[in-house]
Formats: C-alpha cells, structure tokens, sequence
C-alpha cells in the first residue's frame, strides 16, 4: 500500500514555503491505519518491548494502536504543563523557538524496553527529546517509530545510536 495516497499535502502552511503533510485522510481511512498499525508493530514484535511511548499529540494515536497490538502499556509525553502527577522535562529547540516536553516520572524504570511512536520525523528535535526523557527515567529505547519522515531535513542525525524506521518519506518539499 501506498501511504502517500493517504497523506495530505497542504502548500503553505503553518506558513509560506512550508507544505505540511496531513495525515488526517490516513486516519479516516481504516485500511490504510490498520496497514500503518501493522507495519509499525511488526519489527518490534518478539523484541522484548515492554512499553510504548507516545509524543503529543498525533504519536499517541500511533503509540496507542501499536501498544494494544504489542500487548503492552502506553506512556503519553506530553507538552510542559499537561500533566498532574510528579515529572521530568526536556527543553529542545524548534526553528521559531522553544518547547518543553515531559513524562511522568514514575512512567518507566530501568527494566523498561521502550518504543517511541510519533506521526513526523522532522529535524528530530522533538524525538530527542523524548528519548532523552525515556532514558533519565532509565529505561532503553528499544526503537523509534514514525509515519512520515521529511528526510530533507536530516531528523535521524539527531537521534544517533537509536534504531529509527519510518512508513513514508519524503525528500524534498
């Protein structure tokens, strides 16, 4: 299956010179989700994956499917002020600014195998950091996992040493 199909392409937005691709056709769809579920489980089925971690707000769509399918729980990190219990937070860099992301932080220990799923590998900054937030509770980033992924852009040089797979890329606006 093509994905692409499924994938919107949305010329200037959030700004001018930007095409956003625009996974909402993809989700109203429930052949192609379930086809993305599928091959976003099947690599780390049998890997020893004990949680699934899911970046706000369209990785936890992702996360949760593929948690449910790999019969594990599902670990939401959020953006800065989102959560009520005790957390850690990871500041990154965006191309206009600055974000912060948390997690809980009695989410995951150090016997923890975690995937992380988002819908869009980019320039990384946001995976980065929730990597690194997985890894200050102790746990190991088994892989990362993404619908998209804007090669272009060069997101896996910030994620090095850690298993990166993608359904769709693009490489070039």
């Amino acid at each position: 299956m093509d994905l692409k199909e499924f994938i919107r392409n949305v010329p200037d937005f959030p700004k001018p010179g930007i095409v956003f691709r625009d996974i909402t056709p993809l989700l109203r769809d429930p052949r192609a989700f379930g086809w993305a579920e599928d091959r976003l489980t099947e690599p780390f089925a049998g890997e020893g994956i004990t949680a699934v971690a899911g970046i706000e707000s369209r990785g936890f769509i992702f996360g949760i499917a593929v948690a449910r399918r790999l019969g594990v729980g599902f670990v939401p990190i959020r953006k800065e002020g989102k959560l009520p219990s005790k957390r850690f937070a990871e500041s990154y860099e965006l191309e206009y600014g600055e974000a912060t992301l948390e997690i809980h932080e009695d989410a995951l220990g150090p016997r923890d195998k975690v995937l992380v799923v988002d819908d869009l590998l980019a320039t990384g900054g946001t995976a980065a950091a929730a990597a690194r937030l997985v890894e200050r509770l102790g746990a190991e980033v088994a892989g990362m996992a993404f619908v998209v992924e804007l090669e272009f852009l060069n997101g896996r040089a910030a994620l090095p040493g850690r298993p990166v797979m993608s359904l769709v890329s693009y490489d070039a606006e």
